[in-house]
């Protein structure tokens, strides 16, 4: 099991909803992955607490989809199907194309520079191959980008089923010859910003998300490959 971050004693929060919050974080960032087995006296011992908060927060973690329970097996992060991917995706689709437009008419310069330099940040962590960074920088690319819609209830929306795909994320920008396209692909959408142009911000925002999807697909194709052949 990777290793965890240390527990902030200090937080005022009851020590569940701490512990919930570092294995949520864990699991979005990928150092807890798909499919990895959950055991709650390593789990306990890595965090040095007692079993019960961990317990507690998994369950919690069941109940957002973020763990699965097997009877007799254990508990294991979340994996993803084909048809889940799909369906989530159609819907993410449609909301980061209505975002892209919405943000290439109501964005300020400042939105844009911010964006610009976050370019600039992404290629140098695509060059030190540092993924979990990248992971980080493309969230805070788009944050941006959903801000700059001025509609929160977008913005909301599309955070939610966001953060269940962060592990994937990870997966994504780590498949062999992914990241640097997909650094294009958004330079390409902010020079569609800065012309304010909503239709092509739209359409570029619709490929990005289908490379997405195919990547991620590949992937789970291969690694179902993988498995069926040892």
């Amino acid at each position: 099991m990777s290793g965890l971050p240390a527990i902030n004693l200090n937080n005022y929060k009851p020590l569940r909803e701490v512990v919930f919050d570092v294995l949520r974080s864990s699991i979005a960032s990928g150092a807890l992955p798909p499919g990895e087995r959950l055991m709650e006296n390593q789990l306990a011992e890595q965090l040095r607490v007692s079993r019960t908060p961990v317990r507690e927060a998994i369950r919690k973690l069941e109940q957002e989809g973020f763990v699965v329970m097997v009877p007799r097996r254990g508990t294991y992060v979340a994996d993803i199907s084909i048809r889940d991917i799909s369906e989530v995706f159609e819907i993410r689709t449609a909301l980061e194309v209505l975002a892209a437009g919405l943000a290439a008419e109501r964005m300020t310069d400042n939105d844009l520079e911010k964006l610009e330099r976050l370019l600039v940040e992404i290629g140098q962590l695509i060059d030190r191959g540092d993924t979990a960074k990248l992971v980080e920088a493309d969230c805070r690319f788009h944050d941006i980008l959903y801000s700059a819609t001025h509609n929160k209830t977008l913005a909301n929306i599309i955070n939610n089923l966001r953060e269940k795909f962060t592990p994937f994320r990870t997966i994504s920008y780590a498949y062999p010859g992914r990241a640097k396209p997909s650094l294009e692909e958004h330079r390409r959408l902010v020079e569609a910003l800065a012309q304010r142009n909503s239709l092509l911000a739209q359409q570029l925002a619709r490929k990005h998300m289908e490379k997405a999807e195919q990547t991620l697909l590949q992937h789970i194709s291969e690694r179902h490959l993988g498995k069926s052949q040892d």
